[in-house]
């Protein structure tokens, strides 16, 4: 974005270079400490904030649902904001389910709440690295 608040990236169906089939939006932020599991801020540093990935946006247009656009999206998303860490650190991507239904997606791939915002779920980067192996 132009005024440097968000990453997007865009997913154009081959066959229609022209239409967008899907997005998602990375951005940097600070996570409360306190709100992560025990078991997840053991292994952290012991600061009031630590620094996190934010998945401000991830969807897809309803002519494009159904076919694993937004699995790919996340896993992308997800990749990227690993490959970040080498830069920047991040100790989780977090995110803000829109609705019951985001919010069942994103809890399928191990996203969990945060003990303060249950509204907010986030992945432990070290669970990503797991997955990207």
């Amino acid at each position: 974005m132009a005024n440097h608040t968000a990453a997007v990236f865009v997913a154009l169906p081959s066959s229609e270079p022209h239409v967008i089939a899907g997005y998602y939006t990375l951005s940097n932020m600070t996570a409360d400490a306190s709100a992560l599991p025990v078991a997840s801020a053991r292994k952290l540093p012991r600061y009031p904030m630590l620094p996190a990935t934010l998945l401000g946006r991830l969807a897809v247009t309803k002519q494009h649902q159904g076919r694993g656009l937004g699995e790919h999206l996340l896993i992308d998303a997800l990749g990227r904001s690993l490959a970040t860490t080498a830069s920047v650190g991040s100790v989780a991507v977090v995110v803000d389910p829109i609705n019951d239904r985001a919010r069942a997606f994103y809890e399928k791939y191990q996203f969990t709440a945060l003990a303060d915002q249950p509204g907010r779920l986030f992945l432990p980067m070290g669970t990503i690295e797991l997955g990207m192996a």
